[in-house]
């Protein structure tokens, strides 16, 4: 089970006991927001993408999106995500559960700096009723070799619009 595998990644780390089970499914932005009781855009949603060197993952804020024309300048392809049918076995996770934690082989993880505005923010756990609980700082540490990029539009970077 993908929340299992979630929950490895994240004892390996020291992070374990940031993952919990809620009683309902949160697998989409809204219902994760509503579950918690946080604002959307705190949720760090995970975009599953196909690239020529293999799968990507861009965790992102959940009121930003990805510009095609940002992901095509620093990939240097068009985005193509992840056919919905493909998502469990190319990314390790079942759709409304796909995380940055305990991925498949291979799957490359890069963190949007969408997210940097928040205290903390709410990923996915793996499964449909999991999520994790991190700073923005804790998400790096978790994915050390996530690097941060630029690549959406949508959201607002509060600190520069005052």
């Amino acid at each position: 089970m993908s929340i299992e595998k979630a929950k490895a990644y994240l004892a390996a780390r020291g992070y374990a006991d940031r993952l919990v089970v809620h009683d309902v499914e949160c697998d989409t932005v809204a219902h994760a927001a509503a579950v918690i009781g946080c604002e959307e855009k705190q949720i760090a949603k995970t975009m599953t993408f196909l690239s020529e060197e293999g799968a990507v993952a861009i965790v992102t804020a959940g009121d930003a999106r990805i510009k095609n024309g940002k992901y095509k300048a620093y990939f240097g392809t068009k985005a193509k995500m992840v056919p919905f049918e493909d998502v469990t076995r190319v990314i390790g996770h079942e759709p409304g559960g796909v995380c940055p934690f305990g991925l498949a082989d291979g799957v490359r993880v890069f963190l949007d700096i969408s997210l940097r505005r928040f205290d903390t923010v709410h990923a996915a756990g793996g499964g449909r009723s999991a999520t994790v609980r991190l700073s923005p700082d804790e998400l790096e540490a978790v994915l050390p070799e996530a690097p941060w990029v630029d690549l959406c539009d949508g959201w607002c970077d509060d600190e520069a619009a005052e």
